[in-house]
């Protein structure tokens, strides 16, 4: 096993290269402290524990980080394994040194759990941390590599268990601070201990083929530097061995052997300047044929880590694919150390100056999940934000947008402004009008269509777009915008659950019991709010409901000798339906029977929609959605002419329902509808159609339809039909 150690010597000796003329004695202090503080101390491979700081510190001189860095990489244990405490450091080497310090102690404990709200708001607590100085982050990687490097001498159970926090969490930070050479040996670290058989067997087959593959890349390198130098180009060309995580996500996600993975074989030219990267990459061109669809430019749009370099994969000798990645020296320092790069200390000059706009992702994040409540979704989208691969698309105007792979172009109007895309209702993607839940490929121009008349995201978005961004506005949106009617339907969709299970009188009687401990858990401030978050959708009732169960069953197993079983008072099926009012018109108001119910025509409520009476004077009862916004006054007022109402369990009439279509004015369209509602048998009472100024046609659609879920059906094979940009149920 490769040897990790390094002596207090060969660390001093490094620092002075690129640090020649500072004092690097406070470096000394600090390493005589921690050896003082650690004196004692053994980890559990048997070695000095001063050896593990030091290697920490060594990651971060090979980084070329400033002083306070490597006193801090190497006092970074003290206070949390020692008996040395914040002041002490504080008072010995600074303020600056003892709040990175603290940094690190604080990020010490991360328990791998994925499902679990401590690993969230741990993880919150890494961003802020990062935001505050990056530099922690940099310290706590470092030493999360050489804990992996070490990790054998740990019993299995742990071994697996750093394995899946790093795979979790460190190498996904790693890869988004464009740091690939520790994201590379993180993952691969993980791997040994996280599927060892796979692990044995791709080093195997590397093994077996070494010598093979040396060979071949020895001969690569030649031609290509023959080549160079007929240019005048000045270059180093050196092999670069994929790492074994990369082979084995592809083998396992194509299902392929790793002789058929392109990138296998690599090499890498490194130049002085950005024109020589790209007369490199015509030559490599010229030399072997190129493989279509395996070009990449990362210079001309670097991704969002910082990372640039042109990529190809071509034809070599015998005509076995190899990956040639160009770059500059620059680029690869860049690409190897990432944002660490861009913090160090030449001659007592600091990085600093442009590190805000390189650390705006993390704001972003911080801003994007400070009001998120569910540990499970917070864990999930860091983990889309942070690991997922990108698309590059530009805008009408030229601009370079990145997004993660899978985006659609609501992504793309979210990440221009949130008014932008609360008033989507198109897209032509090069050109051509396109649905607005298509994926974005590479290099699509991408143009989004506005209205003024847009009434707002559809809830419909949530399910396609891929950004957290994205999916945060739009929640925003029906947060503040339907703040009433997300009150209403939230208490009643909770109400519902609990009378289903019987727990409805209870809850009622010991609210003061679970609410705080419920409303604590989701960040609600009042009940009101909780309730707002079930009916936007933003909080699932049965998260909920399983919390407040919980609740009650702890106080009545602690106050009483009875269960929460006992105390339930679910409904008995038989009285029920004895007792069970008479529907009028297919709806139960209730407390009357054979009232006279109509359906109201702002609305048109179908059976399956969320419903609420209201009593007119003389005209019985009028059956309103509980989003429309006629209602929504009476709502927010508790006006007493409102009354409960329900559906009943007879389906078998047919309801109306108004569809707004927002279309291209193409010839055929009118009637590629028509036929598309006669080849799904939905009779249309009316239709009309206005041209906008923008050349789109707006068409306003009365049908016939059973209940709800037909009518998403409907809807959904509309969305279907070419030059249709949306369709969704309109309110009046």
């Amino acid at each position: 096993m490769k040897d990790y150690q390094i002596t207090y010597e060969e660390l001093l000796d490094k620092v002075k290269k690129y640090l020649p003329n500072s004092d690097l004695s406070p470096i000394q202090k600090a390493y005589e402290f921690a050896k003082q503080a650690h004196s004692d101390q053994k980890r559990v491979s048997g070695e000095d524990y001063i050896n593990h700081p030091l290697a920490v510190a060594n990651m971060l001189a090979d980084m070329e980080l400033d002083i306070p860095s490597i006193i801090a990489a190497i006092l970074h244990d003290v206070v949390e394994d020692t008996i040395a405490s914040y002041a002490d450091i504080e008072e010995q080497f600074g303020s600056e040194v003892a709040h990175l310090v603290e940094g690190v102690t604080k990020l010490g404990k991360i328990p791998y759990s994925t499902k679990e709200e401590q690993q969230a708001e741990n993880l919150r607590k890494m961003f802020l941390a990062m935001a505050k100085d990056i530099r922690v982050i940099l310290i706590k990687l470092a030493d999360r590599t050489h804990n992996m490097r070490t990790l054998k001498a740990m019993p299995e159970d742990k071994q697996r268990e750093k394995a899946c926090e790093t795979m979790e969490v460190y190498a996904p930070i790693a890869h988004r601070l464009g740091m690939s050479k520790i994201k590379w040996e993180l993952e691969d670290l993980s791997l040994r201990y996280l599927d060892p058989i796979a692990y044995a067997e791709i080093s195997d087959n590397i093994s077996q083929k070494r010598d093979e593959r040396e060979e071949y890349l020895d001969n690569i390198k030649k031609i290509l530097a023959d080549k160079l130098k007929k240019l005048r180009i000045e270059a180093t060309i050196e092999s670069r061995a994929k790492h074994f995580f990369s082979i084995y996500r592809k083998m396992y996600s194509q299902n392929i052997a790793v002789d058929q993975i392109y990138d296998l074989l690599a090499v890498r030219i490194i130049v002085t300047n950005i024109t020589e990267c790209y007369t490199a990459l015509g030559m490599v061109h010229e030399t072997f044929k190129p493989v279509p669809g395996r070009i990449k430019d990362y210079i001309a749009m670097p991704k969002s880590n910082m990372y640039q370099s042109l990529h190809t994969t071509v034809m070599g000798p015998n005509g076995q694919p190899f990956e040639v990645q160009i770059r500059t020296k620059e680029m690869h320092h860049i690409a190897e150390v990432g944002i660490a790069a861009h913090w160090k200390y030449k001659e007592g000059v600091s990085g600093k100056s442009d590190m805000d706009g390189k650390l705006e992702w993390i704001r972003q994040l911080l801003d994007i999940h400070k009001d998120a409540n569910d540990a499970e979704e917070i864990v999930s989208s860091l983990k889309i934000d942070l690991f997922e691969d990108e698309v590059f698309v530009f805008s009408p105007k030229g601009d370079v947008i990145d997004l993660p792979i899978g985006s659609t172009p609501i992504d793309f109007a979210y990440s221009i402004h949130s008014a932008i895309g609360n008033k989507t209702v198109g897209a032509k993607i090069n050109g051509k009008m396109r649905p607005l839940d298509v994926k974005l490929k590479n290099g699509d121009i991408v143009e989004v269509i506005t209205s003024k008349t847009a009434n707002g995201p559809s809830r419909d978005w949530l399910k396609v777009v891929k950004t957290s961004q994205a999916k945060k506005k739009i929640n925003d949106w029906f947060r503040k915008e339907n703040k009433e009617e997300n009150v209403t339907n939230g208490r009643a969709i909770l109400e519902r659950e609990l009378q289903k299970i019987g727990l409805l009188e209870l809850s009622r009687t010991h609210a003061t019991e679970w609410q705080p401990i419920v409303l604590r858990k989701y960040t609600a401030q009042t009940i009101d709010d909780l309730y707002a978050m079930i009916g936007y959708g933003g909080l699932s009732v049965l998260k909920v409901l399983n919390r407040i169960k919980d609740c009650l069953s702890a106080f009545v197993h602690q106050n009483t000798e009875q269960t929460i079983e006992d105390l339930a008072t679910p409904i008995d099926a038989d009285s029920a339906q004895k007792s069970q009012p008479k529907a009028s018109n297919g709806v139960i108001v209730k407390g009357l029977n054979n009232c006279l119910v109509r359906f109201s025509r702002c609305c048109n409520p179908v059976f399956g929609d969320d419903i609420i009476g209201y009593i007119t004077r003389g005209r019985g009862v009028s059956v309103h959605r509980t989003d429309c916004i006629n209602i929504a006054d009476s709502i927010k007022t508790n006006d007493e002419r409102l009354i409960e109402v329900r559906w009943g369990n007879e389906h078998s009439r047919h309801y109306l329902a108004d569809i707004q279509i927002v279309a291209q004015n193409y010839p055929m369209l009118i009637a590629n509808i028509a036929s598309k509602m006669a080849e799904i048998k939905v009779p249309m009472r009316s239709s009309k159609s206005v041209l906008t100024k923008d050349g789109l046609l707006i068409i306003n659609m009365l049908v016939e339809i059973a209940n709800k879920s037909f009518l998403d059906r409907v809807i959904k094979k509309l969305q279907a039909v070419e030059g249709i940009i949306t369709a969704k149920r309109k309110t009046k």
